[in-house]
């Protein structure tokens, strides 16, 4: 079985197209994936179908080039921790963006449950207007 480690390196470390796949194999069915106060798509999405239309959907046509990439994990028990950048062109403004940010996931049964995004907004807020 993989650790649960591993099962969120697998999201951040390959291609976009992998890293896709990755997550929506180990999404559960009801996942509460919760974007941070001051980011562009805050607010908690309950289910696959409102996470992927609320966020990933909207990342990948409102940025150029947007990236997670994470520099640290930390893993406790059902708890594992993402720490890194974003990085990105934000469309409408042409202007580009880099902010630190911590995912915090939990795991059950070998699938995510739920992830809250804590983020620099600041910084992304800059390249929004």
């Amino acid at each position: 079985m993989i650790s649960n480690l591993d099962l969120i390196r697998a999201t951040y470390e390959g291609s976009s197209e992998e890293n896709g796949r990755n997550l929506m194999a180990v999404l559960h069915p009801d996942v509460e994936w919760t974007e941070a106060e001051g980011f562009p798509y805050a607010g908690t999405y309950v289910g696959i179908d409102a996470l992927m239309a609320g966020v990933f959907a909207r990342l990948g046509s409102e940025w150029i080039d947007y990236r997670a990439d994470v520099q640290t994990y930390l893993a406790d028990g059902d708890r594992v921790a993402a720490f890194g950048v974003y990085s990105g062109t934000y469309k409408a403004t042409g202007k580009p963006m880099r902010a630190a940010f911590a995912h915090l996931y939990d795991i059950e049964d070998g699938k995510i449950r739920r992830m809250t995004q804590y983020v620099d907004s600041v910084m992304v807020a800059k390249a929004l207007s």
